[in-house]
């Protein structure tokens, strides 16, 4: 007779889980941090040629997307680098995917909707990273007591 693990939130996460987080942690902190640098770095006339509707929306906007993208790149890697408060990087995957389902509507509202399959593949990363941080593979905060397994 042959025992398998349980299916759900009992089952022990294999080593590769972890480290997959961290590279897809990672790359959407580059991504979304990057983006938000260079969208307040840029001047505005610069953005609308690179970008179109850039030019087209409101400068308050635009600044406002690069705050938002700024945020969520630095929110979904520092608290779980850090270790303190790493529930805060679960939150800030959530919300860099709802930030790319805003975007993903926004481009296709605009007639644009060949622009989205990488807003797309940032949805899925980033449900990926909060599937992952908030069921699978949690980090402990700082100072709390190690999980054992039973």
């Amino acid at each position: 007779m042959t025992v398998t693990a349980p299916i759900g939130g009992s089952a022990k996460p294999s080593k590769a889980l972890p480290a997959g987080l961290w590279v897809v942690q990672a790359l959407l902190g580059i991504v979304f941090a990057g983006t938000g640098l260079w969208k307040l770095l840029t001047p505005v006339s610069a953005l609308a040629a690179m970008i179109p509707w850039a030019g087209e929306v409101p400068e308050a906007f635009l600044y406002a997307t690069a705050v938002i993208d700024l945020c969520g790149g630095l929110g979904i890697v520092l608290p779980s680098l850090t270790r303190i408060k790493p529930g805060l990087s679960v939150l800030a995957a959530l919300g860099c995917a709802a930030l790319q389902v805003s975007a993903i509507v926004f481009h296709v509202s605009r007639g644009e909707a060949a622009n989205t399959p990488f807003n797309f593949l940032l949805v899925a990363l980033a449900l990926f990273v909060f599937w992952g941080r908030r069921s699978r593979a949690p980090i402990q905060p700082r100072g709390a007591p190690p999980l054992t397994s039973r």
